[in-house]
């Protein structure tokens, strides 16, 4: 397998991600799926995220989402297929994502020779993934290539998401953590969501939160105000490292040069898109 740069594969998938996840905070996505007759946003993501498997139900979604709350999913699915079958589901998700890419990338940047090259690598990247044990990128790795490069590369983008979430959830549950334990250590290592953001977008109930804090205090893994402790830290990092680990698949196919280039072009798209108000900035931790 091919040697890479220590973390060479996170920090790759970390300047992608953006350009998958921004359809989820536009304005385009809740109003695409309104006219398809799925109201409200929790609705349209449930849907969105999971109709490469077809019309699954809550309890496939709370499990391959993992961090979600199964009693939100279950308020939404699976009522929401009676309105929209999932090829109509995966059509709007693809239509909103030209939309969005177009707003905040612009249209020369979209026609560029510079973003088929970012396209052709991270589809490379995204076709060097395994399927076993990964049910969200196998079945996003089942959809066909959109023909535009900027669809093609967010279809990447996505696939590559899903495929170290997948990964993620595997070492997550191998460590004994379950899906609100690994959204509250999460959110107490400040790089992900805020706690308020995090308990409204999974569906978690105060009480909930904090019985899991109890849990991790009791495991010496968070302290009484709710930061990580030592053991905390150290075992965030751990997770992570074995992640990249599980993950390294797409980015040793593509190679250390592939790989370093497909970085460096998705971070400009993404400091662009940034720039051009991708993410509402008050959902995210200190980090």
């Amino acid at each position: 397998m091919t040697s890479l740069p220590p973390r060479a594969g996170r920090r790759c998938q970390q300047v992608l991600n953006p350009l998958h996840s921004a359809i989820y905070f536009a304005p385009e996505f809740t109003e695409e799926f309104a006219g398809i007759g799925i109201d409200g946003w929790h609705a349209a993501y449930f849907t969105a995220r999971s109709a490469a498997m077809g019309p699954v139900g809550p309890g496939v979604v709370a499990a391959v989402f993992y961090n979600y709350s199964h009693k939100l999913a279950a308020r939404h699915l699976p009522a929401a297929w009676t309105a929209a079958d999932p090829a109509t589901v995966l059509a709007t998700r693809l239509r909103v994502a030209d939309a969005v890419l177009r707003r905040l990338l612009g249209e020369e940047t979209i026609a560029s020779p510079e973003l088929a090259e970012a396209a052709e690598l991270a589809q490379r990247a995204a076709a060097g993934g395994g399927r076993a044990g990964r049910p969200l990128y196998a079945a996003e790795a089942d959809l066909p290539v959109p023909d535009a490069p900027h669809l093609a590369l967010w279809h990447a983008a996505t696939q590559l998401r899903e495929h170290r979430g997948d990964s993620h959830d595997a070492v997550l549950a191998h460590a004994g953590l379950d899906g609100l334990e690994s959204q509250v250590t999460h959110t107490a290592s400040g790089f992900g969501f805020t706690p308020e953001f995090a308990r409204y977008s999974r569906g978690w109930e105060p009480e909930e939160w904090a019985a899991a804090q109890d849990r991790l205090r009791a495991r010496g893994l968070l302290a009484a105000d709710g930061e990580l402790t030592e053991a905390g830290t150290a075992l965030r990092r751990e997770l992570e490292d074995e992640t990249d680990r599980v993950d390294l698949g797409p980015y040793a196919q593509l190679g250390a040069a592939g790989v370093a280039r497909l970085t460096e072009l998705a971070t400009g798209y993404t400091t662009a898109a940034l720039a051009a108000g991708a993410m509402p900035k008050d959902i995210f931790g200190k980090g």
